[in-house]
């Protein structure tokens, strides 16, 4: 296998692999997260009455919100069950098999019949299959990232790390225009079979994913540590144990960027539609210019991180969450096209600020060899505390008080424990953890440039 490293490799090539990297984990993750996104919009409009009928409104929407929260409890197992084959055997076998499961899942989702069809089996199936799409995502994540950030120098892992990261927004406006799409053309017919065609569409997305990333080499980060034979055991067992930290406050300085998050793209198209009486159609179409402006915000703040550093980036960000909290919710209140709107771009702007520079802030707390498994229990703990229950947090908090003054508050208090856990967090790991556990070792990446949180 021919690498960067390796002394025959010219500049070109080393180019060439490094864009093919960035481009097979920016669309394999966009893939991934289009099925994960298409789950939680469907959640939203259509499950409370193809899965849970016959139910109140509120009861319905809380048992949809309940079975997406599955696929995020699911998230960490998944990251642990990847990290551990990816820290030992490799990044790109790992990239494959996530890919498939979710493509899978998804696919097997839109042939799903209804509560009226199968009873309580329908449901029971719903939670399974969004299992699997977590497990598939958790793993997703760390594999992706790596991949791209692994393949470029140090000086740049910013915005290589930050590439991938564009699957959120892509994923989003792709699964929402989907939805938007097939809502228009079916009309009533598509809370009955109008909202499955976006999820048997996973399957042709699934040959595109396996195409672009079964011609990516494996990153060349890993294969160094593969050649010197400083693969770890059991790499999820030796973070947990020696890095305790750096893994906890990976996850809880997402509290200000993912729970916002699936309150701005997904618990919105509840309030908009329930409480401010807005239409579903335009909430979407909102989402979709939001989805479409996180494109240029990701990179852009990557690019900055590596420029003024990790954490301050990212805790402006934070901030930036926090003090928009009430604004956000009082522009949603007015019921104004334009301002609502505005609200919700200006959210996904926030959330970009703080996801551009993410990965490579988490991602950096590890060593190479065991950064699979820390990076990726560290992200994705954080759907268990933060995005998983956000919207069934703000569903129960507007359902008792009528209210999103407590909705506000939540973010708010998100924001306070994220910007505690960004203070805390360890500074970047050198290159290669010793297999034994003992304190890191330096190898061969050059210093962190002053840029470098």
């Amino acid at each position: 296998m021919t690498t960067y490293e390796t002394p025959s490799a010219t500049p070109g090539a080393v180019r060439r692999h490094r864009r093919r990297a960035a481009v097979a984990s920016t669309v394999g993750t966009a893939i991934e997260w289009y099925d994960f996104f298409l789950y939680g919009t469907a959640a939203a409009l259509v499950f409370p009455h193809v899965f849970f009928p016959g139910q109140a409104t509120y009861t319905g929407v809380l048992a949809s919100f309940g079975t997406q929260f599955v696929g995020f409890a699911a998230r960490p197992l998944g990251a642990a069950i990847f990290g551990h084959v990816g820290d030992r055997v490799g990044r790109k076998s790992t990239l494959v098999t996530t890919l498939v499961l979710m493509g899978v899942s998804t696919f097997l989702i839109g042939l799903l019949p209804s509560y009226a069809t199968l009873g309580y089996a329908a449901p029971l199936l719903l939670v399974l299959l969004r299992v699997v799409q977590g497990i598939g995502v958790g793993g997703e994540w760390g594999g992706s990232v790596l991949m791209s950030m692994e393949w470029g120098s140090r000086r740049r892992r910013g915005v290589m790390a930050s590439w991938p990261q564009l699957g959120v927004p892509l994923g989003l406006l792709a699964s929402t225009g989907m939805v938007k799409l097939m809502n228009a053309t079916t009309g009533d017919d598509f809370d009955d079979w109008g909202w499955r065609v976006p999820f048997l569409a996973s399957v042709v997305l699934i040959g595109i994913g396996l195409y672009v990333r079964l011609k990516v080499l494996e990153s060349p980060a890993f294969t160094e540590v593969k050649q010197e034979r400083v693969v770890v055991r059991n790499p999820v067992w030796n973070v947990l144990r020696h890095q305790p930290r750096a893994v906890l406050t990976s996850a809880f300085v997402r509290m200000s960027e993912q729970a916002p998050f699936y309150l701005f793209i997904t618990f919105v198209l509840t309030y908009g539609t329930e409480k401010v009486g807005l239409a579903k159609g335009d909430l979407l179409n909102d989402t979709l210019v939001a989805a479409a402006v996180g494109l240029v915000c990701v990179p852009l703040f990557g690019h900055l991180s590596d420029r003024f550093g990790r954490r301050l980036i990212y805790g402006i960000g934070i901030c930036c969450v926090g003090l928009f909290a009430f604004p956000y919710y009082a522009l949603l209140d007015t019921g104004s096209s334009g301002l609502v709107l505005l609200a919700i771009v200006l959210s996904l702007v926030f959330h970009g600020v703080q996801y551009g520079p993410q990965a490579a802030l988490i991602a950096e707390g590890f060593g190479t060899n065991v950064r699979y498994s820390g990076a990726g229990l560290g992200y994705q703990l954080a759907s268990v505390i933060a995005g998983g229950p956000a919207p069934l947090i703000a569903a129960a908090i507007l359902k008792h008080t009528g209210s999103s003054t407590y909705i506000s508050w939540y973010i708010v208090g998100c924001s306070v424990a994220a910007m505690a856990a960004l203070l805390l967090m360890p500074r970047p790991a050198t290159a290669v953890t010793d297999p034994q556990g003992s304190a890191p070792e330096a190898r061969t990446d050059p210093a962190p440039s002053a840029g470098e949180g």
